[in-house]
């Protein structure tokens, strides 16, 4: 069986059953600097772009920029960067099925050894949209110079390209570039330009670049929703190949829903012309309403389920939902919870309804999303995702809402490290440990190593770092969390979920 490339497209629009673009997509100019390698954006991002050209209406395609040191660039190469988008899903309770060969990249660049391409892109008037997803870690202020090859951060690198782009244009405002940042954070390109100005303050950067960061260019918040798996496993993959007629090394699995929010003004929607090829971009001068519903009940289902699931032996968010006690746990969380307490003025039923879909969704039997996919980073997701609304609940009922509490003593069962190696911390489950990926596993490594359980909730619960604010205030919450932490610790959390549902029934 070939691999994908370039040159067996043309076999493959007569007999794959996938969809291809036309050659002449490989003649479209570089308009998208992308930063983020990853399957989601090349799942939502790319895709959009993707449709677009072959519908002839964006006509641009994506340089992407990779970043970190993890994997190398040779399956990128080897494709022509050419790789299977395969969508499954049920949308109005009928099948829909599409796979995409995504011809959207024209090249892939590494940060680390190709920094003078990617600054040489700045030189280039047709690229004028900048993309990202660098984890809500991404996008922080550290010190960095703009001037080193390349800079340490996202914002030193993009500040960087930025100050290229206005030397090579003189400063001209019609030079400007339209920023997207898709990081599930709250205004996130908002706060990344914020840290931009910051840096260029730093950098002693001319007031007249500083002018120009802030009037010529387009800062666009947006929210992204779809779930996107990545990689298939193997049996699904070979599968897959087998239908489509080709081998592809860089294939990724996504459900058929996708919405890509973007907060922009008549000028962005004219530059992200992609919008009009696909009615799951939307572009709106406040796009708080999506944010709110797809960061409460969406992202802040999965993070106070991500580290329950795993801890309760599934693996997968199907595997997961076919459980009644997970199932029920999850619904009535989002149901009778988190729809209630949205920090966001909007009417109930519209919370429900999305909690409905949401729920379908989680229950899709096309997609195999893997909880612990969902756990890097778990402190910051329960600062963004989920206190906004436990503390709203708490000011609205003036009560603590029982399932989210359970879950945040989860959360800290989660994060309990049973071994070092170098700066890695790992938990166990079932004889077999698992990867903390969280900045915050050395102090959880340090807490748990307190002789009294009590003692180390009482600690947890009062660190505002964590949280946010001091906890220990808000009624029972540091009691019941040490009751679901002794319950986890001596009866599992299966059992520790059946019995603490049936209690809130009875309750």
């Amino acid at each position: 069986m070939n691999h994908l490339f370039r040159e067996n497209l043309r076999k493959l629009r007569k007999e794959s059953t996938a969809i291809v673009a036309d050659d002449n997509v490989f003649q479209l100019p570089e308009r998208v600097l992308q930063f983020g390698t990853g399957a989601f954006l090349r799942g939502l991002a790319d895709y959009f772009i993707d449709k677009a050209n072959r519908q002839g209406i964006f006509n641009g395609r994506i340089v992407v920029v990779k970043s970190t040191n993890k994997g190398d660039l040779k399956a990128f190469e080897k494709q022509d960067n050419l790789y299977t988008i395969c969508s499954k899903g049920i949308s109005e309770g009928k099948l829909v099925e599409e796979n995409v060969i995504s011809s959207s990249i024209s090249r892939v660049l590494s940060a680390k050894t190709q920094w003078s391409l990617v600054l040489d892109l700045a030189k280039n008037p047709a690229v004028t949209i900048v993309i990202s997803n660098t984890t809500e870690l991404g996008i922080q202020l550290v010190q960095d110079d703009i001037y080193q090859w390349p800079p340490i951060s996202f914002p030193g690198k993009l500040l960087a390209f930025l100050y290229a782009r206005f030397v090579a244009f003189g400063g001209s405002p019609d030079h400007g570039m339209v920023i997207v940042t898709t990081e599930l954070i709250a205004d996130n390109a908002k706060k990344l330009e914020s840290i931009i100005l910051e840096l260029a303050h730093r950098n002693g950067l001319e007031s007249n670049f500083i002018d120009w960061l802030e009037q010529s260019n387009s800062f666009c918040n947006s929210l992204v929703d779809r779930i996107v798996p990545g990689r298939p496993d193997d049996n699904v993959k070979q599968e897959l190949e087998e239908e489509l007629g080709f081998q592809d090394d860089l294939m990724i699995i996504a459900e058929h829903y996708r919405l890509w929010a973007i907060e922009g003004d008549q000028k962005v929607k004219d530059i992200l012309s992609f919008h009009k090829a696909d009615s799951g971009v939307v572009i709106e001068s406040d796009i708080g309403f999506y944010r709110e519903l797809k960061l409460r009940l969406l992202n802040g289902a999965h993070t106070l389920g991500g580290g329950l699931a795993h801890l309760c032996g599934f693996s997968t968010v199907r595997e997961a939902m076919e459980n009644p006690s997970f199932n029920e746990f999850l619904t009535t969380l989002m149901e009778t919870e988190i729809a209630l307490a949205i920090p966001y003025q909007m009417d109930l039923d519209v919370a429900l309804n999305f909690s409905k879909l949401v729920l379908d969704r989680f229950r899709n039997p096309y997609i195999e999303h893997k909880w612990l996919n969902i756990t890097p980073n778990y402190t910051a997701k329960i600062q963004s995702r989920v206190m906004p609304t436990f503390l709203q609940f708490h000011k609205l009922f003036d009560e603590t809402p029982r399932y989210m509490t359970f879950g945040l003593a989860v959360y800290i069962y989660f994060m309990k490290a049973v071994k070092k190696d170098g700066e890695q911390y790992y938990g166990i489950f079932n004889e077999s440990y698992y990867l903390i990926q969280d900045p915050r596993g050395a102090y959880f490594y340090q807490k748990w190593q307190m002789t009294s359980l009590s003692q180390m909730v009482h600690a947890i619960v009062k660190d505002p770092f964590i949280w946010g604010k001091d906890l220990s205030s808000l009624g029972v919450v540091e009691s019941n969390i040490v009751t679901y932490l002794e319950s986890i610790k001596n009866k599992g959390a299966l059992l520790s979920l059946t019995e603490f549902i049936k209690r809130v029934e009875y309750a």
